[in-house]
């Protein structure tokens, strides 16, 4: 059976190949069964559990339901009927008759739950080590955290063993776990996902979070999930927002307010996509980031640490021993808070979510590092406290601001490790949010989920024009896993021609002896035993050749022949195609 790893693969699996619902998931978990030593699942779906799932399925069409036989993961503190539901701590533990809203949304669209996944304990950090079923192993590196607290769900997407999965966000745990393992997570609307059902972290911020490897599939699981439940208190009608156009403005922190934490690759693959952004149609506007981070501070250093006393007050009374002792600590210290501090908190708050209102309304949408860097699993047991607080810089602001956003792959360190942004709006903004943030993530050229970023038994080519990223030919390097290594361009010894005679015009690049220029490129890495069909879409009069860059190495790229020269128009002085497009806007 061919890897599954989006919905539309397991649509075709059962409509076109013919493949059975027992044979699908079967698959699906003998998957499952290679990622074991990466802790993702706290309690797997056995036979029992799953035969009234295939027989419900074997008497339905399969073009009968929309997610029909498509396997997902349960963080685990959201209710599946008949499975444990722990959060993180086995003490705590019950198995609850009825399923939580949302996952009773996809059971009646035909998916099937295939277990309950790893987290922090009691949703307690964002760090995906806070759990004593084993701390979550981050898939390109085993030395670095997967992030949290929905540890487990972003690793079951990531690795491939489901296509989407359901976590929480509260602080950053929809978002940066998704950051941290190549995959997308949308962090909905407080209130438009139903939380009944869900072990409360901060019962009034509390958001039930989508994983999935594409924006689209997070936006079909979304839509499905999205019902108003009357019997939850926290459950929102949903509202219509004005939609994003094809130019959109696109907020960034000012550089003194944006923080890495020491990590230059992070920066500078956070810069690379606020350049791609430009180049999809956006239009940047520096904005002032301080209440959002005054907000984040809140999150914890306000009132709204006592709701985390409030969720589970009774076992945190009687059993706190029970908790693991950093989850410990953040939970009792709930207890301390009086209603003056919230009231004090309230106050503070509505004067910050003026100040951020008044931003947000000069721009369609923000974007930020999901995080400003990853640290390893040594180094988060060493500084539990102070390296989780600096994960939510730019997430915990997110609930108490009653914003929606989007987390989304935006390539890899030298050293392999997966980078993200976050695109954030205003409420109820979630579809314009996955468009925008579909195109980003294909500008990227990266694949999403566990890929392969090392450098064996590839090609490096140098483009220059349509198939640069965010370029209408983009797609037919990343379709065959190629993926950007960085901008560059060539030595001065080049012509750059603008073949206007094709519609839509062609770059003509040309090696000169004299008279030539530094041309803009992007280097491209595209598995060699995909090079040779994606050599042969390349149309006439464009040839393969070696081009010789700026710091005088060598790598394939695409020149011109010179019979197509006469009349062209020279654009060398421009430097780039982009350049030239935006010229004849």
């Amino acid at each position: 059976m061919k890897t599954l790893k989006t919905i539309k693969d397991y649509a075709e699996s059962y409509l076109l190949e013919g493949h059975s619902v027992r044979d699908v998931i079967n698959h699906c978990m003998v998957v499952s069964e290679r990622f074991d030593e990466n802790n993702i699942w706290i309690a797997k779906a056995d036979d029992a559990f799953l035969e009234p799932y295939f027989l419900r399925l074997e008497k339905c069409d399969p073009a009968s339901l929309p997610l029909y036989g498509v396997p997902f993961a349960v963080k685990d503190n959201i209710d599946v009927a008949g499975l444990p539901t722990t959060a993180g701590c086995a003490e705590f533990s019950y198995i609850p008759t009825e399923h939580a809203f949302v996952v009773e949304q996809l059971i009646n669209a035909g998916a099937i739950p295939i277990g309950k996944s790893n987290m922090d304990q009691f949703a307690s950090g964002l760090v995906g080590t806070r759990s004593p079923y084993g701390e979550g192993i981050n898939l390109f590196d085993p030395e670095y955290i997967s992030g949290g607290s929905s540890s487990g769900s972003a690793l079951a997407v990531t690795a491939g063993i489901v296509p989407f999965s359901l976590g929480t966000d509260t602080a950053g745990s929809g978002r940066v776990p998704a950051a941290f393992g190549n995959i997308v997570g949308l962090k909905p609307t407080r209130g438009s996902l139903s939380i009944r059902g869900v072990v409360p972290a901060c019962k009034s911020l509390d958001c039930v979070a989508v994983f999935a490897r594409s924006c689209e599939d997070a936006q079909r699981v979304y839509e499905i999930c999205a019902v108003f439940d009357a019997d939850d208190s926290y459950s929102r009608p949903h509202s219509c927002v004005h939609p994003f156009g094809g130019t959109f403005r696109f907020g960034v922190p000012r550089r003194e307010q944006l923080e890495f934490f020491g990590n230059s690759a992070y920066e500078t693959l956070f810069w690379e996509s606020v350049e791609k952004l430009e180049s999809l149609g956006g239009v940047r506007h520096e904005i002032d980031f301080t209440p959002f981070m005054e907000t984040a501070r809140l999150l914890y250093h306000g009132p709204w640490i006592a709701e985390r006393y409030c969720g589970i007050k009774e076992f945190a009374a009687t059993q706190s021993d029970a908790m693991l002792e950093v989850t410990r600590g953040i939970v009792l210290s709930g207890a301390k808070p009086t209603a003056m501090d919230a009231f004090d908190g309230f106050y503070r708050l509505s004067e910050l979510k003026r100040r951020s209102d008044e931003i947000l309304e000069t721009i369609d949408l923000m974007v930020t590092p999901t995080a400003g860097t990853i640290y390893t699993r040594d180094a988060v047991r060493n500084d539990p406290l102070a390296l989780n607080t600096n994960l939510g810089y730019y997430t915990n602001f997110m609930n108490l601001l009653d914003l929606s956003a989007c987390a989304v792959p935006a390539g890899f360190t030298p050293e392999g490790l997966p980078f993200g942004v976050t695109l954030a709006a205003p409420a109820w903004s979630e579809h314009s949010l996955l468009s925008v943030g579909a195109k980003l993530h294909s500008a990227s050229g990266y694949p999403s989920g566990l890929v392969e970023t090392g450098h064996h038994e590839t090609v490096l080519l140098a483009v220059c024009g349509a198939h640069m990223s965010g370029l209408p030919l983009n797609h037919e390097l990343t379709s065959r896993g190629a993926v950007m290594v960085h901008k560059s361009s060539t030595a001065p010894s080049y012509r750059f021609y603008a073949l206007e005679s094709f519609a839509p015009p062609r770059p003509g690049l040309v090696h000169v002896n004299e008279g030539g220029g530094e041309i803009d490129v992007e280097i491209w890495e595209i598995p060699a035993q995909q090079f040779g069909s994606f050599f042969n879409g390349v149309p006439a009069p464009l040839a393969l050749g070696s081009l010789t860059l700026g710091d005088g190495k060598v790598v394939k790229g695409f020149l011109c022949e010179s019979y197509v020269l006469v009349g062209a128009k020279e654009i060398t002085a421009m430097k780039s195609w982009r350049t030239y497009l935006q010229s004849n806007r």
